[in-house]
């Protein structure tokens, strides 16, 4: 497992994952970096490009629901992630965003955030 130390810090406050999230923001951010990187097996700063994204908005909104239903925050975010890993990728999705399909929903969004950021940065 991943130490506190090694997580970077959010670059987007306002919006993504850690805008969503409000008041719980400080302390659900390391435990969705380690949780989604645990999951997917991709590096810490990748995780944090997918949850500065919109799509960490919408993973977010997830451990949200989870929330209201009930669940303490650590059981939320890894009830979101197990949902998100769950989920593969279909056709529509590869069309639309180049995610190879079959993949888990929570993967191909991790490694796309990586694509995106490094198209931009070109």
């Amino acid at each position: 497992m991943n130490t506190i130390n090694q997580i970077p810090a959010t670059q987007n406050e306002d919006w993504g994952f850690w805008g969503t999230m409000n008041e719980n923001a400080a302390t659900a951010w390391p435990l969705a970096m380690t949780a989604i990187s645990d999951a997917t097996n991709q590096p810490l700063e990748l995780v944090r490009l997918f949850l500065d994204s919109r799509h960490g908005r919408h993973f977010a909104d997830d451990v949200l629901n989870q929330i209201h239903a009930g669940r303490a925050l650590v059981d939320a975010i890894h009830a979101a992630t197990t949902q998100w890993m769950t989920w593969k990728i279909n056709r529509h999705t590869t069309q639309d965003y180049g995610i190879p399909r079959g993949l888990p929903y929570l993967t191909g969004f991790v490694i796309h955030c990586e694509i995106t950021d490094e198209s931009l940065a070109a």
